[in-house]
């Protein structure tokens, strides 16, 4: 499978994030265009099955592979159609805008996904990445069973996009109560396998030492003061902080990862977030290899 990247650009602004990614196709827009609107053609490289009303205010509706019967799916409103140009509509909560421009004896297709889950873009970059090609091969009479990523594919859109780097946070005006060290990071296996790798076959109990994957050279290991295993841990860090893994509920391709360590006032937030992002790297290859 080819993880190179397509060209990809991730913006966030007012609580929204917009993900950009451009394909050039060797085929006339009209082709594309073609692809990207008729259900038939949809079904064999989007994500669901569509049904649409190819109008401004036009609906539509999306059933994924393996639904229970009955299950109603997702809705979503055409808000934009220039034949053969530009393609958009909501998915939900979200905003899928495709649009088509002459590129030489080809055409070069953008995609503009607009969402409110930041930390999610590498799943929906690398699952549009998948789709595309799909696209791709459809339009060029291949078959267009879509790939599937064992994860480096997505590890490759969190670093191509930025969303490895964690955040400092003061407590209090300027930090006098202390600072906090935050990372949010969708992962590529569910919780139970996160926590496992984490442990290393040793489970954290309350009042005793944490396992050493759960820390760093910052955050040695200090008493475990709340378990629940899989979901979260706190223990107490040193100097004088406190450390909490917390793996929730994420795009549906694996857990998400919320780590924090808050210390004091005089603590080194910067030494902290360094360790952090390298111990949480090594987390993300681990499960790409598990």
């Amino acid at each position: 499978m080819n993880t190179t990247p397509h060209d990809t650009t991730l913006t966030s602004a007012d609580g929204r994030s917009a993900l950009r990614m451009e394909r050039r196709l060797p085929h006339p827009p009209r082709k594309v265009w073609a692809a990207l609107t008729d259900p038939a053609a949809l079904g064999r490289w989007f994500p669901s099955e569509v049904t649409v009303d190819l109008t401004p205010g036009g609906a539509m509706s999306f059933r994924f592979p393996g639904a229970a019967p009955g299950d109603p799916g997702m809705t979503g409103t055409v808000t934009d159609v220039e034949e053969p140009r530009l393609f958009a509509f909501t998915w939900g909560t979200d905003h899928l805008s495709w649009t088509v421009t002459p590129d030489g004896e080809g055409s070069l297709l953008t995609l503009v996904h607009t969402f409110g889950d930041r930390p999610g873009a590498a799943s929906f970059a690398s699952g549009w990445h998948l789709c595309v090609g799909a696209l791709a091969r459809l339009l060029d009479g291949d078959p267009t069973a879509l790939g599937r990523d064992d994860g480096g594919l997505h590890e490759s859109y969190i670093t191509r996009l930025g969303l490895d780097r964690g955040t400092v946070e003061p407590v209090g005006p300027d930090g006098s109560q202390g600072w906090r060290v935050r990372f949010e990071r969708q992962l590529v296996r569910p919780a139970e396998s996160v926590w496992a790798v984490l442990s290393a076959g040793i489970e954290p109990v309350a009042g005793l030492p944490v396992p050493e994957g759960f820390t760093t050279a910052t955050a040695p290991a200090g008493p475990v003061t709340e378990v629940r295993a899989p979901r979260s841990r706190t223990y107490a860090g040193e100097p004088h902080s406190s450390v909490t893994w917390e793996l929730g509920e994420g795009t549906g391709h694996g857990a998400r990862l919320v780590l924090t360590q808050t210390g004091p006032a005089g603590w080194d937030p910067d030494a902290a977030l360094a360790a952090w992002r390298t111990r949480i790297e090594q987390l993300a290859a681990a499960l790409v290899d598990a």
